[in-house]
């Protein structure tokens, strides 16, 4: 294993230039999205998280996005106020424990943001669904270990 990019093999170099490549892509694109529907792009990637879990009949509340967005609880807190007050989300009490808030997504305004967030879903899919069985295989192999490697960077850190 090599101890730094630059002495990867040429094909290590390549994939990790793809990746690279990707990820300012995508980012760009969430800039993007968030300035055509005038919010951060931490407030779009929570609306994409709080839709998700929508979908999968999950709950979100105040510290899973705080989780995923690596922020602060009062910056979650601010965030979650801004998606209120424009109309993209609201807060209810939690169904199993009524000391707890729930943010769901409005269905007034579900449309738009789906929308926004399904017009980039579709081209994803189109993506993977271009790929060989054994391609898709491989790719979601490398995706996996790349989660895992970069999971125990941060496990790293705090031990």
């Amino acid at each position: 294993m090599s101890d730094s990019p630059a002495d990867a093999d040429p094909g290590t170099r390549s994939v990790l230039n793809a990746l690279r490549a990707y990820r300012a892509a995508e980012a760009a694109m969430r800039r993007r999205r968030g300035v055509a529907m005038k919010i951060t792009e931490n407030d779009f990637l929570a609306l994409r998280f709080i839709l998700a879990n929508d979908d999968a009949g999950r709950v979100t509340n105040a510290k899973d996005i705080a989780h995923y967005l690596g922020i602060s609880s009062a910056s979650t807190t601010t965030l979650i106020g801004r998606l209120v007050s424009d109309g993209y989300v609201q807060k209810r009490a939690s169904t199993t424990d009524r000391r707890s808030i729930e943010i769901v997504p409005l269905r007034l305004t579900d449309a738009p943001i789906r929308e926004a967030v399904g017009d980039t879903h579709e081209l994803v899919i189109q993506a993977a669904e271009s790929l060989s069985p054994e391609e898709r295989q491989t790719v979601a192999r490398f995706l996996e270990r790349l989660q895992t490697a970069v999971d125990r960077i941060d496990d790293d850190q705090g031990a």
